[in-house]
């Protein structure tokens, strides 16, 4: 039977090659492959139709009847449909109706009003603040982690033996005591009182700063003006072209310095000698006696000796002192006021200096 199936299907084969389509349908027709009185089997439903077409086929080869074309069956619209959409647009669409699906979910949640979270307060009784008065209690260890959700309020004082760490701003209504503050970041502060600032780098003040007592033991660089009721400095240097203005009185203070070697020989008998000032100017005031002779009045000792050598710069006072042909002896520790010739008698004049390096 294999044998006559396999020649029937050659022959099925070759004749499309020897006729014409007219000549197939016409032999179709007439060798009376389309049975209208044929019925379907009884289980038709239970069985696939390539089994259904197998059996037709083996029994029109029993028959003698020859094998026609098998017909090409119609694809319904829905498959045809199915082929020609991308897989990729199928994805792109599950996506889209994905995030559809999100976006409606969170509109709903937010749409929800947050519930009030009422947060509730428990006092401790006075026996129980008795116990832990009179107990040291210690809760965990320090590789554990105490984590409060709520809010906490301690009204009483609290005491942190370790470094605490606050992430986020710190609010405080009083005053903060203690023996240090480290700030590694940008301070802003109000009005603040110190008892002692000590800064090691750079302070810029942008403001107006009212200090009681500035102590500065290294260089200070001022590029504006500076105003003070009262500046006290050690060294005063100008450097390059600068100037100093003095619109004012210069008063230079001090100690008065002390008298040496008085010779009353040139002060004449009943003479004296007096000085007022200090060692950078002041006044030396004589009174001459009978018979003065020429030499040097007196010694003026500095309070401070200076440096090196000063210079000093001696002015007559009085027509007494203009008659005397005067000169200076000086030292770096005191100077000298004399006169070549015998100053007038019971007279008295004054001689003002000034001293500098």
């Amino acid at each position: 039977m294999d044998e006559d199936k396999t020649t029937k299907d050659e022959e099925v084969k070759e004749a499309p090659s020897s006729a014409t389509p007219d000549e197939s349908s016409s032999s179709n027709l007439e060798g009376g492959n389309l049975d209208e009185d044929e019925s379907s089997p009884a289980d038709a439903l239970s069985r696939t139709p390539e089994d259904l077409d197998a059996e037709k086929a083996e029994q029109d080869a029993a028959e003698g009847k020859t094998p026609t074309e098998v017909p090409v069956k119609k694809v319904s619209p829905i498959k045809r449909f199915l082929r020609k959409i991308n897989v990729y647009f199928l994805f792109f669409a599950l996506l889209l109706i994905v995030a559809g699906a999100i976006t409606v979910v969170n509109y709903i949640n937010n749409q929800k009003a947050n519930p009030k979270i009422d947060i509730a307060t428990q006092e401790l009784a006075e026996k129980t603040l008795e116990q832990l008065a009179n107990t040291d209690v210690s809760v965990g260890n320090n590789s554990q982690t105490l984590t409060i959700q709520g809010n906490a309020i301690i009204a009483g004082q609290t005491l942190m033996r370790g470094s605490a760490n606050i992430a986020g701003n710190l609010q405080v209504g009083g005053s903060i005591q203690g023996p240090s503050i480290t700030i590694s970041g940008a301070a802003n502060l109000g009005q603040t009182q110190t008892q002692t600032l000590q800064v090691q780098n750079t302070l810029a003040v942008q403001g107006g700063t009212t200090l009681r007592d500035l102590n500065v033991s290294g260089a200070t660089t001022f590029s504006g003006a500076v105003t003070a009721n009262q500046l006290t400095v050690t060294n005063l240097i100008l450097s390059g072209n600068a100037k100093l203005e003095v619109p004012n009185h210069i008063g230079f203070t001090g100690p008065t310095p002390g008298r040496g070697a008085i010779n009353n020989s040139v002060l004449g008998s009943g003479g004296s000698l007096s000085i007022s000032g200090s060692d950078t100017s002041g006044t030396i005031n004589i009174q001459t006696g009978n018979g003065p002779t020429p030499g040097c009045f007196g010694q003026v000792n500095f309070n401070r000796p200076f440096d090196r050598q000063p210079r000093v710069i001696v002015s007559p006072v009085g027509q007494a002192a203009g008659q005397t042909q005067y000169y200076v002896t000086r030292t770096n520790a005191n100077f000298s006021i004399c006169t070549a010739n015998a100053a007038p008698a019971n007279q008295t004049f004054s001689f003002d200096y000034f001293v500098a390096n």
